[in-house]
This record gives C-alpha cells, structure tokens and sequence, in this order.
C-alpha cells in the first residue's frame, strides 16, 4: 500500500520518544509478554510508557512464497484487498478510526509474511483492535472492490517498474536468475496477465486459507497494560475459528554451482546499472548472522568496502547500496533462503564485468585475510546503534516482535540480535566469505543503457 499521509505535527509527537533514551536502553532488553489464544493466534505485548500512544503490528504467516501458481502477485493484491472495508465496517472506517487521531496505518507484503501496522493514541487501541479481528473474520468480497484494488496494483506496477528507470530488476530479475524453485524466483509484484486472472473466489479462498488466528500473530507496544490488551484480543478475536492451513512447501536450495548471467536493456535510465546476488541460506544455518555482519561490512554506506574500493578508489561505480534480503526486508525479517545482493550505477567507460571482478577481488580478500578488526568492530556498533534507532518507534518494534515471533517462533529473537551481531568474529567473516560469495555461487545482471534518455 501507498503510505498515509500524517497529520505532520501530531504524528511526530506519535513517533518519536518522549526521552531522549527509552526506558528499556538501560537493561538492554524489552519487556515481553506473551498469551496464545485457544484458536491459535498468538499475542505479544510489550509496555512502553515513554508517550501515551501505541503501535500495533498484525502479521499473517503467507506472502510472495505462498501465493498460488500462475497467480503471480496474489498476495499483494490481497493485501490491498484488505484494506476494502467489511460489511460491517465499510471502506474509509479504518482510516478514519486512526488517522482522525493523527495516526499511520499501512500494510506491505513480503516473502514470508504480510503485515498491518498502525499507530495512534492510546485510546484508539480497543476500536483498532475491534477493526482488525473485523476484517480477519470476513472482507467486503466484490466484483467492484476486486476490479478497484487490481487497477490500484497494476498502477504500481506502472510506477515502480514498468516506467522506473532500473524498475526494481535487482529484485525480481536478480531472484528469477539466482534461484531455481517457483516460490523464491517469481516475481512478487506479479503480470498483469496474473492479476487479470484473478476472481472473487479465490480472493476468498486465500482469506479463508491464511487470514486465520493460527497463522496470526499481533503485537502491541506502548503505553498498554498486557493484561487489559489481553482481555480485548480475546474478547474480538477469540471466538474466529482457526483455519486449515496448508503445510508450507519446502523452499530450501543449495547453493549455485555456476556463475548465472544476464545482459537486460533500460529505456528509462540514463547510466548503466549493475546487480549482483549470491545465494544465502536459510536464518536456521549457523552462519547466517555472520552473513549479516559481511553484507554491512561490504555495503553499508561510505565506509564500507565496495564503496572504498569502487566509488572511491576505482571510481568505476557511480554509487553502490545493497545488503542482506535486500531491498526487502534484512536479517530478523525474512524466513527462508534469500540473496546478498550489491547495486551499482557504472560509469560507461568500462564494462559491468570489470566492477564484479573488482567486488570479487574485496571478498577474496576477506576470505584469505580476514577483515581489519577496527572495521569489523565500528560495522557491528552502527549495525547495532541502527537497530536501536529503528525500534525506537513503536510501530517498526511492534513489527519486529510479531515478525520475529511469527518467523523464529520466538519474539524475543528481537532481544538477541545485538548479542548474535557481537558474537561474530574475524573468523566467521572469513569462512562464511570463501564458502558463499564465490563466482559459482554469483548471479549478475547488465543493465545497460537504450533511447533518448541515455546520458552523452
């Protein structure tokens, strides 16, 4: 979904702490209560009193992996489906319930999960959550509402990809080239072909599937007590039926064996851009966490490797960004196999494959030597001080307690993520360097530059 426009001032106020440190910075741990429901649907909760607000996460366990063959883009049509209104509480109520008080609310669709977020005073939270258990029981399922959120997509489609110069290929493109199995190679926004084939039945079918308190899970952060939060949950939510959902299929792949590659053209860029992906495994694997902290030593900002080295020394990329389950998501929000992914700008002077080699030649260098230990420990501090940063806001740690509990089976996983970045050591970046980013494991795009718009 588009974001909501917020009232400036008043949000602000909603968003930002009201101490210059949270109150939970001091033991370094967040409160955490957690209740599940006899439907299955599990709550967690966790106070803040700093301001009198809350936020509100409402993650559902299915996304781009789950959406039904040759119906590429299903599950974020419905997430926009979603927000249609029910019978009871038509188009405009939702919008009206949070943003009348100053709040946000908005929704996005990802691998593994689909979520709703919100924030706003505190007493909105009961009709929020009377709201939510609302359109978890039954949607506003119509020709009319179907046709309307399928123009709205396809527009996005338009906008993001379709008439964006590089139009998100390092992406969709990146993940059809490195990966093998439908449900992490297809393209999530989805065709119009696939979205035009969608009906009014299996919009229904998908919300009678997944949009069940089983496959749930809401947090709450903020200025609440977990007993009465508790109380309302059960009292709207309690008495939906659990659901039947289906086993999830087995998304796993090994590695690459060979280098993939693909030459794509650009009508709407001026510069030529590259993207290159290495295969990650699952967060299960014991060297993910160590995979985490390499993609910010050689990604995140100014400072990090290939910027030095390729915009800064080589001056043969124009910018470079990047990271781990990248663009979407990173190391606590993502539940199976995903790609490193580097994105570059090039200056035309020099092929593509001249700064891939150049990437690989930083890496090969940290699998032989390891990396500067003075680096390593200030990548690790601004990882952790940007993570701190993010939680700050209840809704973005509201999201991360419902997705980490939904993903990891454990919410507290959010409490561990400092201590799993600290516990990787100049070793682990050297093994897991040599072992995953090597050119058999590499898939890469040339996007190169067609039409008017090039740059002379």
């Amino acid at each position: 979904m588009p974001p909501f426009l917020p009232h400036a001032l008043l949000t602000l106020l909603l968003l930002l702490p009201l101490t210059s440190a949270p109150l939970w910075a001091e033991s370094g741990s967040l409160p955490i209560t957690r209740y599940k429901l006899k439907n299955g649907l599990t709550l967690v909760v966790s106070e803040d009193h700093q301001s009198p607000t809350f936020g509100l996460s409402v993650v559902y366990g299915v996304g781009f992996r789950l959406e039904p063959r040759g119906r590429t883009g299903f599950a974020h049509l419905f997430e926009h489906m979603m927000f249609e209104g029910t019978p009871t509480a038509p188009k405009g109520t939702f919008d009206r319930v949070v943003e009348g008080g100053g709040g946000v609310l908005n929704g996005s669709t990802r691998y593994d999960y689909t979520n709703y977020i919100s924030t706003a005073p505190v007493s909105a939270l009961e009709p929020v959550l009377w709201l939510e258990a609302d359109r978890m029981r039954h949607l506003d399922f119509s020709r009319k509402n179907l046709d309307n959120q399928r123009k709205v997509v396809k527009e996005e489609i338009r906008v993001n990809v379709k008439n964006r110069p590089y139009g998100l290929f390092f992406w969709t493109d990146l993940a059809a080239l490195a990966f093998d199995k439908w449900e992490n190679a297809h393209d999530g926004y989805g065709s119009f072909e696939d979205l035009d084939r969608a009906t009014i039945e299996e919009v229904k079918q998908f919300h009678d599937t997944y949009y069940v308190p089983n496959n749930a899970v809401i947090a709450v952060v903020g200025d609440v007590d977990p007993e009465q939060v508790y109380r309302w949950v059960e009292r709207y939510f309690g008495d939906i039926p659990p659901g039947k959902v289906p086993p999830r299929p087995d998304v796993s792949e090994p590695l690459n064996t060979k280098e993939r590659f693909r030459r794509e053209t650009d009508r709407h860029a001026r510069v030529p851009a590259l993207a290159v992906g290495w295969k990650m495994p699952p967060p299960d694997d014991p060297d993910y966490f160590a995979l985490a902290v390499l993609a910010n030593l050689l990604l995140d900002g100014d400072a990090s490797l290939f910027h030095q080295k390729l915009v800064k020394e080589e001056q043969t990329l124009l910018e470079v960004s990047g990271g781990l389950n990248w663009p979407l998501g990173d190391a606590l929000t993502n539940g199976g196999p995903s790609l490193l992914v580097a994105f570059g700008l090039y200056k035309p002077g020099k092929p593509a494959r001249y700064s891939v080699e150049r990437m690989q030649q930083v890496i090969d260098d940290l699998a032989r030597n390891g990396p500067d230990a003075t680096r390593l420990a200030a990548v690790k501090t601004k990882m952790k001080a940007d993570f701190y940063k993010r939680i700050a806001r209840f809704i973005k740690r509201a999201d991360y307690l419902a997705v980490t509990q939904l993903l990891w089976g454990d919410a507290a996983m959010t409490n561990r993520y400092p201590e799993r970045i600290d516990a990787v050591t100049p070793t682990d970046i050297r093994r897991v360097a040599a072992r995953y980013l090597t050119r058999e494991n590499r898939s890469w795009i040339d996007r190169q530059v067609t039409g008017k718009e090039k740059m002379q």
